[in-house]
């Protein structure tokens, strides 16, 4: 697990550095920098992120975040031992 976040971090790292190179070159040499700033934005949204959602949803039960009828009557079973 931890060298999938290192992973990550060093990715993220790079779309942003990217990201500002883009911003930085962009009055100088203008295709440029809008292909930077697209390629990082377009990196960030389809590869780091379903990554990331991989790495944080892994080994869980999607059925524990779903609003079935067991799940509602545990919140109300929970909320009225509370005395909310």
């Amino acid at each position: 697990m931890k060298t999938m976040r290192i992973f990550l971090i060093i990715i993220f790292v790079g779309i942003v550095a990217t990201l500002g190179y883009g911003f930085y070159i962009k009055p100088e040499d203008y295709k440029t920098g809008e292909f930077c700033i697209g390629i990082s934005v377009a990196a960030l949204f389809f590869v780091w992120m379903p990554l990331f959602i991989y790495h944080r949803w892994k080994g869980k039960n999607v059925k524990d975040y779903m609003l079935t009828r067991e799940n509602i009557e545990k919140m109300r079973d929970e909320g009225d031992q509370k005395n909310l």
